[in-house]
């Protein structure tokens, strides 16, 4: 008897334990703030790395890829700017960047200048920036739907800022591939 009184008030406080885990899928204003601070300072390291790659790599190699099928090095960094330019402020209840019709930012996309595309990394990633320290942290604390799934701000920064390193990731593998040695290894 006494093992069962003891074992109900465990779980009960286990349990008690729990609910306010289940409150935090919210955040607050402050802490909406600091992570907001966060991804813009990591938002800012990513810039620098990814235009830091597009200078190293020679004009001839912008339209080089490991195997077909795959993005080549100016694909992968168009796919960078275009995260700038739409899917991380709109994600986050900013406003996409205007590049006109579908088919003139589908033309963007397929871009291989050199110069076009680190101006085009410079301003996508300044779009971003832009849009996200114009976002008041209060509007940052609830769920929103992000690739159609309900996620908090923190959720989302870490998805985007996860996939951006990724494709940073990938494109250090395509300069590796080419001896091209990214300038902060140097």
């Amino acid at each position: 008897r006494r093992t069962f009184a003891a074992l109900v008030v465990t779980s009960l406080a286990f349990a008690s334990a729990a609910a306010p885990a289940a409150a935090q899928d919210v955040l607050t204003k402050d802490s909406a703030a600091a992570v907001k601070t966060s991804f813009l300072g990591d938002l800012e390291t990513l810039r620098g790395k990814f235009v830091g790659l597009a200078n190293a790599f020679p004009q001839d190699k912008y339209t080089w890829r490991p195997m077909e099928g795959v993005r080549s090095v100016s694909e992968v960094l168009m796919l960078a700017a275009f995260e700038g330019y739409a899917f991380i402020p709109s994600s986050f209840g900013g406003k996409p960047a205007d590049l006109g019709s579908r088919e003139e930012a589908a033309k963007l996309r397929t871009l291989s200048d050199k110069a076009q595309v680190i101006d085009h990394l410079n301003k996508g990633f300044a779009h971003a920036k832009k849009e996200l320290e114009a976002l008041d942290p209060a509007t940052l604390t609830g769920k929103r739907k992000i690739i159609g799934r309900d996620m908090t701000f923190a959720d989302g920064v870490l998805g985007i800022g996860g996939d951006l390193h990724e494709h940073l990731g990938q494109l250090i593998a395509y300069a590796r591939m080419n001896q091209i040695v990214p300038p902060w290894s140097k």
